[in-house]
């Protein structure tokens, strides 16, 4: 008797969300593991009991600790490449609202892997030569959207900066602020609102006075 190629194919997609699910289940324990104790305190067994898996088992998905770190972080990335580049396109043509679409897509990420987040300064010292390599790459990478909408604001005569390289790091630097001082931030405002407030100081700074006025939802926060 033939299999079933419908069943088949049901089957393989519901091991591959399986696997997906347990990897997220090791890389959110892991996160929270290495933030409270540092990675080098961290043993396999102590990222199985905080998982709430078997130590074997993440050997299926990583090769030992130092993949685990790499895996953390470079996840965070992933979500910056995805997540940035789809509400900028959103957004329409307009530079400004690019800009502000890149930094808000930018502060849920690091809102969504908080944990995570903090491990990408704390701990990417720890990593191989290669792995540093790797992290340097990928931060250039997805903070492209970023220098382009500063870039394409500046040659639209919109926003004034001689320098889009440092104002667009400023924006990720206070994306990952929320995740560094959460603790304080949230005490008097939502992930929203800090992400309006942020946007209004720079914006006020970046956006020609005799323009201010087209953006007024956007700066008077």
């Amino acid at each position: 008797m033939s299999a079933d190629p419908q069943r088949a194919s049901v089957s393989d997609a519901v091991r591959v969300v399986s696997a997906s699910m347990r990897s997220r289940q090791i890389l959110d324990a892991a996160a929270r593991l290495m933030e409270r104790t540092g990675s080098e305190a961290v043993s396999m067994q102590a990222l199985a009991t905080e998982a709430g898996v078997s130590v074997g088992l993440i050997y299926r998905y990583f090769g030992g600790k130092d993949d685990v770190l790499l895996a953390v972080i470079v996840e965070v990335l992933d979500a910056f490449r995805t997540s940035v580049p789809q509400a900028v396109d959103a957004a329409g043509d307009d530079p400004v609202r690019r800009l502000a679409a890149a930094f808000t897509a930018y502060c849920h990420v690091i809102a969504r892997y908080r944990h995570a987040a903090v491990l990408t300064y704390r701990e990417s010292n720890a990593l191989s030569a290669e792995g540093r390599e790797t992290i340097k790459t990928l931060e250039v990478e997805t903070s492209q959207p970023l220098r382009t909408a500063v870039r394409d604001g500046v040659d639209a005569g919109v926003l004034s900066t001689p320098n889009a390289d440092l104002v667009a790091y400023d924006l990720l630097l206070l994306a990952h602020a929320w995740a560094l001082k959460h603790w304080y931030f949230e005490q008097t405002m939502t992930l929203d609102e800090y992400v309006e407030a942020q946007l209004a100081l720079m914006l006020q700074a970046l956006i020609r006075p005799d323009l201010r006025a087209e953006y007024s939802d956007l700066l008077d926060r």
